[in-house]
């Protein structure tokens, strides 16, 4: 150990506690990684990290490979007690039915009757960051579903994108430790915009798939009840004759699926770091219940190798225009926990929580997450009967012979080996009915092998078949976004080598963001694929047409006109917005005819992101009641500048004159109603017109107007 120099504190006195303290801490430095080749816990040199060792380069992955099960398992005790991953999430409970029967592809119980309702439990979550950060950050959603069969419990453990990171489960921790927080200084906290994630990015191509859906506008979601939902992998149905099929599960919500914009998505995480936490709680509590519904991709198994990429590679989507999504039932979500820790912290999902006609396939991602989970809830939960508590009890009978362990709750008695004669052979084997679970039957041959599928090594097509997919709007955003984060990395090889994997994605995108990160531009660089799918862009997610939950502000002052505001309230109301007033104080306004009008909330206390539309009611004099605030005045450039909808009535047009917007029609005229880009006007006072009530409630149902034109001010 070298030596530690002694340093000298006024007066002569020797730091010798400090210098003792300094000693004892070096001494626990691990070796340098960089010193020698890497190698197991038990000092065994591994010549290959990137690869888990599977029957076949197609294969399912065996169980002997000790360096793969060693480096999950030290990667899932990492952290306790919270979640390494999906640490900040809320949930709720509620059901879910099936249109029809599905009997023609799966068995599962839960998807045969239409009278039948499964209940439900889901929770979502962000990724990276720990509990405590903010809702809005720039990350991957978890989408987890627990269905509570009568077959038992199945877990659909998804996210809001329909691809991973990577392709091969053992790779998890390597891509898991470089989006965490840098581990020298645990920063930062639920952002992916620094060097270690874009050093990994830049060096794995695989990932750019999903890299290309981070920097969209679909990893900032304006609400979990907005947000769709992917089952990620390819899984497989099978029917009572065990005929199997392909399937990719696809969650889409009723109200359509919408996004902030990354200027919101920070501003939230002040204003509101429970934006989407409380949104959820909200909508459940005011009887506005969340609802989606779930589509299935089928692909028969003969049409395996139909397709210019491999059904078993996770960070591939199936575009619908090749397998359009079947719809085959909706989901609820109706009851708000009634205890966080007790069942949205503690429930506990895993992929490997299948009922009879859900089976696997041998994609190796999928394959590392049924080992990993199990794993995982073992030292989250502290031992082996986390299925005991109540949020994850089974609604089905559970019967056998596992006893004893940490935090038993149940008393046994009888016998607890099988086969027995003292316990009257209880519990016996399944009967022959069709009722016990039964894996599909696949054969398997292949050596040993620790190598990928050349099936697997187009990392380029897909990310460029997402760009295509996006509207104008949606590219500006991902460039934008690609700026920011790259624009976070200290490391400027990191940016020069990431900049150059986007130039084999689509070379105008690599030009783009070079321009904006300071690295050369990529010489050439065509796009790597022709093909788009417009279902990719949030252009075809709008939903169906309501505005129901929808956050209205209304800016009132002292002077307003009372019967205007109410005039749209009512029909806001109507069609189940949700509508505050908003005032530079709280507690109460006078309108122009003298009464008192009541105040939601003050303006200080909000901002324009946390609401959808705002309306600007006029009053009596001409002049805008709330043109002299600032906050009001904040507040409208904000959403003009986010293309939200915005209405004004009578002299209220006058706040949206002042911002002097470049050659948008504002209303001049009485009784004459405009509607362009998404702002709605009309000059006359008193109540609301219908004319311009409907063209409000459109305007604000297709949520955002992004080619409106720029303001002066």
């Amino acid at each position: 150990m070298r030596d530690v120099p002694r340093r000298v504190l006024p007066g002569g006195r020797l730091m010798e506690s400090a210098d003792r303290k300094q000693r004892q801490r070096e001494s626990f430095h691990a070796d340098d990684p960089s010193a020698g080749p890497l190698t197991t816990d038990q000092g065994v040199e591994v010549d290959h990290t990137d690869d888990s060792l599977a029957a076949g380069e197609r294969g399912p992955t065996l169980m002997e490979d000790f360096h793969f099960r060693e480096k999950l398992t030290r990667f899932d005790h990492e952290r306790i007690p919270e979640r390494v991953v999906h640490a900040r999430g809320a949930g709720a409970y509620g059901f879910f039915e099936p249109y029809e029967s599905c009997a023609e592809f799966t068995r599962a119980a839960f998807l045969q009757d239409p009278a039948v309702r499964t209940p439900v439990f889901v929770r979502f979550s962000t990724v990276q960051g720990p509990k405590g950060s903010a809702d809005t950050v720039r990350d991957v959603r978890g989408f987890a579903t627990k269905f509570y069969t009568s077959e038992g419990n199945y877990d659909l453990v998804g996210n809001n994108f329909p691809v991973f990171f990577i392709q091969d489960g053992i790779k998890f921790p390597d891509f898991v430790h470089a989006v965490k927080p840098e581990p020298h200084n645990d920063m930062p906290t639920g952002a992916s915009a620094h060097d270690s994630l874009w050093d990994f990015v830049s060096l794995q191509p695989e990932t750019l798939h999903a890299i290309m859906w981070l920097m969209s506008d679909r990893a900032i979601p304006r609400s979990y009840r907005m947000m769709q939902g992917f089952g990620v992998h390819t899984f497989r149905f099978v029917n009572a004759d065990g005929k199997g099929t392909f399937v990719k599960f696809h969650w889409t919500p009723k109200p359509g699926s919408h996004s902030l914009v990354w200027d919101e998505a920070q501003e939230c995480q002040g204003r509101n770091p429970d934006f989407n936490r409380g949104d959820l709680w909200d909508a459940i509590e005011a009887g506005e219940y969340p609802e989606w519904e779930l589509g299935v991709q089928l692909v028969p198994e003969e049409d395996e190798f139909a397709f210019d990429f491999d059904l078993l590679d996770a960070t591939k989507l199936i575009p619908e225009e090749q397998v359009p999504v079947r719809p085959i039932g909706r989901m609820v979500l109706d009851r708000n926990p009634e205890n966080f820790f007790a069942e949205t912290e503690q429930v506990a999902f895993h992929t490997a929580n299948v009922v009879p006609g859900i089976d696997f396939t041998n994609d190796p991602l999928l394959q590392a997450r049924n080992f990993s989970y199990l794993d995982t809830q073992l030292i989250r939960l502290g031992g082996p009967n986390f299925s005991q508590l109540p949020v994850n009890r089974p609604v089905a009978p559970v019967r056998n012979n596992q006893r004893d362990g940490y935090h038993q709750s149940a008393i046994h008695r009888g016998t607890n080996y099988f086969p027995n004669s003292l316990g009257g052979g209880c519990p016996a084997h399944a009967g022959v009915d069709g009722n016990a679970f039964t894996h599909y039957t696949e054969r398997v041959d292949g050596h040993k092998i620790r190598r990928r599928s050349p099936s697997f090594q187009d990392h380029y097509s897909q990310p460029a078949l997402f760009w295509n997919s996006m509207a104008d709007w949606e590219k500006q955003h991902i460039v934008e976004a690609f700026r920011f984060e790259l624009g976070k990395v200290d490391a400027r090889a990191v940016r020069a080598r990431t900049v150059e994997q986007l130039a084999k994605v689509d070379g105008a995108l690599a030009a783009q963001v070079a321009r904006g990160v300071g690295v050369p531009e990529p010489s050439g660089g065509e796009t790597a694929s022709k093909l788009s799918s417009p279902a990719l862009s949030l252009e075809s997610q709008r939903g169906d047409g309501s505005i129901r939950t929808r956050k209205i502000a209304v800016l009132v002052t002292d002077g307003i006109d009372a019967e205007q505001v109410t005039s749209v309230r009512e029909r806001l109301a109507a069609e189940g917005a949700i509508v505050e007033a908003l005032a530079p104080v709280d507690g109460e306004v006078r309108g122009a005819d003298g009464e008192l009008y009541t105040v939601d909330r003050a303006l200080p206390t909000v901002a324009s992101v946390l609401y959808d539309a705002v309306l600007l009611p006029g009053g009596p004099a001409g002049t805008p009641p709330a043109a002299a605030d600032q906050d009001a005045m904040r507040f409208v450039r904000d959403a003009y500048r986010h293309g939200k909808p915005i209405g004004a009535l009578g002299s209220g047009v006058g706040i949206l004159s002042s911002l002097e917007p470049e050659g948008l029609r504002l209303s001049t005229e009485f009784h004459r109603v405009e509607a362009d880009h998404g702002v709605v006007t009309e000059t006359s006072p008193g109540p609301a017109g219908e004319e311009f009530l409907d063209a409000f409630v459109a305007a604000i149902a297709a949520h955002r107007h992004w080619d409106r034109p720029p303001t002066r001010h």
